[in-house]
């Protein structure tokens, strides 16, 4: 059974993907519109992108620390170089 400040903790990292989903969207959609002088909404996209993986990495390991009876505490944000290489 996960501890209060454990979902806590989990429902911040949700909290902060589902901002981050939003500003994604609001970016495409920006780009869309062909609005992106001098490319610092693609630069921003591609950044976003990047924290957005660490994010759900992050999710997935304390998830996973949780069902094998470890403290999803011990789940730390891995480089996006890292994250990047993987596949679904």
């Amino acid at each position: 059974m996960q501890q209060p400040h454990d979902a806590d903790a989990e429902q911040a990292i949700l909290g902060r993907i589902s901002k981050m989903v939003s500003d994604e969207k609001a970016l495409r959609d920006l780009l869309a519109g062909g609005g992106d002088e001098g490319g610092d909404q693609r630069d921003r996209l591609a950044a976003l992108e990047r924290e957005l993986d660490q994010c759900w990495d992050l999710l997935r390991q304390r998830r996973a620390l949780t069902e094998a009876g470890e403290d999803p505490g011990d789940a730390r944000v891995r480089p996006s170089s890292t994250v990047e290489g993987y596949r679904s």
